[in-house]
């Protein structure tokens, strides 16, 4: 499941403020916030291909 798109939903579509958002992933409130600032759809990381 993509993180920083519950976190998105939690907190604009179902009202969840971001203590309790933070209280249920366990991370802290600053990352909340840096998540619900950011443009960023998702993390990319790169995966080598494999033969």
């Amino acid at each position: 499941m993509a993180l920083l798109s519950v976190i998105r939903r939690w907190h604009l579509r179902d009202g969840h403020s971001i203590r309790e958002i933070a209280r249920r992933t366990g991370l802290s409130r600053n990352t909340i916030r840096k998540y619900l600032r950011s443009d960023e759809v998702e993390p990319r990381f790169q995966v080598p291909d494999r033969p």
